[in-house]
């Protein structure tokens, strides 16, 4: 899925009196939870969030503009003792639920996110949210535009001059202007992002996504030769699970190898927990426990869900770890604050494990939560090796959003950071051992040099000749 829809759970925090001495329980006993309805500000992420009765709805803001959001539903259940209420979003397939952490801050958890999103009480939706958006030409251009303004957060790095961006392209766009020549536009102001967490759709025949530049072709024809020349190289038969999307077999040696093509999409219904229940299925069906050494492949995954990805990393180590902190831009017109970081931790599994010696293949068709899977296993003892070359630079969430013509777009707002605040954005991940991927030559050779460096080195790690 190019567009991660959103966990982490909530840490249980002591109530605490102004003094900041934790309220006894006999004081609390009794006390009703503060109440989430009415109007809430997010930290982050320009949005609004409006709960009356049992309906949650979300709305989009920016300085120029406020349209319906992309999450919404109706309470399920009843409303727990602390106050929270969960409420399927995304057509019912994922759960957000609202926890109050008193009268005026709540906190937002989507279940197919790693991390929190905080909430602070307001009077009442801004005054635009009201009015029904102007969809001539210019009004898109402008909702476009500024929505990049508030919450894209790597214009520095990426060496763009956005206020220049705007000068050069809004003299384009009139009231007569046609779709295809707005199209052109909005697709030439992002296409040098090189950003693959950008996007464009008129929802017909029009679509535009970003890459890096170095990104080699993936389309059917390509996938299914990759998909071919990989199965040649294991040599052995592949199990597959997850609706296709986990294979695993024992090499001759012992050695175990794990293919993951995403980290979405588990079971054909659109349902976050099965998916969730499908890939624990999947990997309680792997001989963890005797493994010598295992090759991680996720060389051709196109992303998914974060929380899905640190579930397969829950079975790889033995204690927990922080995998990565994580941030979101938090400031319309300062693109260098963020909100307060979010470490998010690995826990064990509580079942077998394997906290052996690891070597984990990467590329630039490692996408999105491929590469926070892989931030996430840095921080592992023994750390992985890697393989290949450095993944395509892309972590945060995606902000799904609609234009006033109902066009929808994308973009990234966060920020995941190493214990000493690197991120990866852009770059990618570098490999320890830089070899070729995928590449006309491995092709034509029948070579899988990465494949072979693992199996290489996994062999030296266990004492084989």
């Amino acid at each position: 899925m190019h567009s991660r829809i959103l966990t982490v759970a909530l840490a249980a925090s002591a109530v605490l009196t102004l003094t900041g001495v934790a309220t006894p329980a006999s004081a609390t006993a009794g006390r009703a939870a503060p109440s989430l309805e009415g109007v809430w500000r997010m930290d982050g992420y320009g949005t609004a969030v409006a709960v009356s009765g049992r309906r949650l709805t979300t709305y989009d803001t920016t300085a120029v503009s406020c349209l319906p959001g992309t999450m919404k539903g109706e309470q399920r259940g009843h409303t727990a003792p602390d106050g929270s209420r969960r409420f399927p979003v995304f057509g019912g397939a994922v759960d957000v639920t609202v926890t109050p952490r008193g009268d005026d801050t709540a906190r937002l958890r989507i279940a197919s996110s790693a991390g929190i999103r905080t909430l602070h009480r307001i009077a009442a939706l801004p005054g635009r949210c009201a009015k029904r958006p102007a969809a001539d030409p210019r009004a898109v251009f402008d909702v476009f535009w500024r929505t990049y303004a508030e919450n894209y957060p790597f214009f520095a790095a990426k060496h763009i001059d956005w206020q220049a961006v705007r000068d050069r392209y809004r003299p384009r766009v009139g009231k007569d202007t046609t779709d295809d020549e707005l199209f052109a536009v909005l697709r030439e102001m992002i296409e040098p992002l090189h950003d693959a967490h950008t996007s464009l759709s008129d929802g017909k025949d029009r679509e535009f996504g970003g890459l890096r530049p170095d990104t080699p072709p993936h389309g059917p024809e390509d996938l299914a030769r990759i998909d071919t020349a990989v199965t040649k190289a294991v040599g052995v038969p592949l199990r597959q699970y997850a609706n296709g999307a986990l294979s695993f077999a024992r090499l001759p040696e012992g050695t175990g190898y794990l293919r993951i093509t995403r980290f979405v999409g588990y079971t054909d219904e659109e349902s976050y927990a099965k998916w969730e229940a499908e890939l624990d299925a999947a990997l309680d069906r792997i001989p963890w426990q005797k493994l010598p050494g295992l090759i991680l492949d996720v060389r051709l995954n196109g992303g998914g869900a974060d929380p899905l990805a640190l579930r397969v990393v829950s079975r790889l180590t033995d204690r927990p770890y922080t995998a990565y902190t994580k941030y979101a831009r938090n400031d319309p017109r300062d693109p260098t604050r963020f909100t307060p970081g979010q470490p998010v931790t690995v826990r064990p599994h509580h079942g077998p494990r394997f906290a052996g010696p690891v070597a984990v293949l990467t590329g630039p068709l490692a996408v999105s939560a491929a590469e926070t899977f892989t931030q996430a296993l840095m921080a592992r003892s023994p750390e992985p090796v890697r393989i290949g070359q450095n993944t395509q630079g892309v972590f945060s969430d995606t902000m799904d959003r609609t234009l006033p013509n109902g066009w929808t777009f994308a973009l990234p707002n966060e920020e995941f950071r190493t214990a000493d605040g690197t991120t990866f954005d852009g770059s990618g991940i570098p490999p320890h051992h830089r070899t070729p991927v995928f590449t006309e030559e491995e092709f034509e050779q029948g070579r899988d040099s990465a494949l072979t460096k693992a199996r290489e080195l996994l062999r030296r790690r266990d004492g084989q000749a």
